[in-house]
């Protein structure tokens, strides 16, 4: 049975009653670009108020403690509603619960946008990371309505959008809060979000659900998954252990550069963001070597090249500020094409272990990956202010060659090429 019931007028795929998707030549570049838009948005509600924490803070009258609960709750409601509400895209139609995140992630900013206390604001934090994992039901989607043979560079041009929603977020909030005020911000990302939903409404064609499960039996589904495919377990644990990593460089360099030798402030920090994005315009490269090459070519090849970039920082005691800076942005060009391009070879694996159980299969994927950006944010602390930053350093190397350790393990069971 085709998974899209009705012709849309971006997409423009119309399969006939017994036509498979994989017969589909093409999805159109219209459709890919909502998709991309979509989950870059959705994704960077999260990540709109860390800039902002210290003008919010002053304007609304709260302490710097209470004022930290703002991203942590953001990042908790994020990762509960990707565990409690993903999998529901298997059960329902994914058009619909796209449309209803988004209508309910609008209703959330504007809550944060006009919160009077920093009651209200947590709350509207909570809700916000609830409803922005609409980016989560989007690259399922996309992945269900490309045709398998560019399937890889179909998720990979949407995972840009999400990837540059993610680090180009405190870009704009930062400068948006300087100029204007951080009330705008959310008022503007409640707008955005807007834009999207009635473009999703206009242009996403419906799907039909792949499974009558209750949400009990759904939920528990997930644990059945994992004790069944080896290739889910593996993929989750190695991009994961790539996480590590990742978020340990990105929650201690603003720390980092603010001490000596640079004395740079969060500007600075904030304008690596761009150096992260030019890693990730690459990603859709890795999506096409996966379809040409095979995807799990292409996780080894993304774990190597992020434990060869985070390596290459161990050199930074031996050069000056300015070359030390110089070898930063690029070791964060290296390891944010690698990280990033291993993410998508593995959603490429995933999202090919059964098409029935996408959605859950993803949940699972983006519940290893979100755990490994917690420790990473707690070990990259801890052992920047024991050993520096070349314990920061260290732990990104071990983790990524960690990652590349249960890659090749895979690949020598002769799984690593199909899940």
């Amino acid at each position: 049975m085709s998974l899209i019931h009705k012709t849309d007028a971006i997409g423009g795929i119309t399969p006939g009653p017994h036509s498979p998707m994989a017969d589909t030549p093409t999805i159109a570049a219209p459709l890919v670009l909502l998709l991309a838009a979509g989950a870059g948005l959705g994704v960077a509600s999260l990540y709109y108020s860390q800039p902002m924490l210290g003008v919010l803070g002053a304007d609304i009258g709260a302490s710097d403690q209470a004022v930290g609960w703002v991203p942590t709750l953001t990042q908790l409601g994020y990762a509960l509603g990707i565990l409690l509400l993903a999998p529901l895209g298997d059960r329902f139609d994914r058009r619909s619960i796209i449309l209803a995140k988004a209508a309910a992630l609008v209703a959330a900013l504007l809550l944060a946008a006009l919160a009077p206390t920093i009651g209200v604001l947590l709350a509207a934090s909570l809700a916000i990371g609830i409803t922005a994992t609409l980016a989560q039901d989007i690259v399922p989607a996309a992945a269900a309505l490309a045709p398998a043979a560019h399937r890889g560079k179909v998720v990979g041009t949407v995972m840009t959008g999400l990837l540059l929603g993610i680090l180009l977020s405190r870009v704009v909030s930062g400068f948006v809060a300087e100029h204007f005020s951080w009330r705008s911000m959310f008022v503007a990302a409640a707008a955005s979000m807007a834009a999207i939903g009635i473009a999703a409404w206009r242009g996403l064609p419906r799907f039909s659900p792949t499974t009558q499960l209750p949400y009990g039996q759904l939920l528990a589904s997930l644990a059945t998954l994992w004790q069944r495919h080896g290739g889910l377990r593996r993929a989750a644990l190695a991009q994961g252990l790539l996480s590590v990593g990742f978020s340990a460089f990105w929650s201690t360099l603003a720390v980092m550069l603010h001490g000596a030798p640079f004395h740079l402030g969060s500007t600075a920090a904030g304008a690596f963001g761009l150096a992260g994005a030019a890693g990730a315009l690459a990603a859709p490269l890795a999506g096409r070597l996966a379809d040409r090459r095979g995807p799990g070519l292409v996780t080894r090849l993304g774990a190597g090249l992020a434990a060869l970039s985070f390596a290459a920082m161990a050199l930074a005691p031996w050069l000056s500020p300015t070359a030390q800076l110089c070898l930063l942005v690029a070791a964060a060009i290296g390891f944010d094409l690698g990280v990033q391009a291993a993410l998508i070879a593995h959603q490429t694996l995933v999202y090919s272990i059964d098409p029935g159980a996408r959605s859950r299969l993803n949940a699972v994927l983006m519940t290893g990956m979100f755990i490994g950006m917690a420790a990473g944010a707690a070990l990259g602390s801890l052992l920047l202010v024991q050993w520096g930053w070349m314990g920061v350093t260290l732990l990104a190397v071990s983790a990524s060659l960690a990652a590349l350790a249960v890659r090749m393990g895979g690949s020598a069971q002769r799984a690593g090429s199909t899940a």
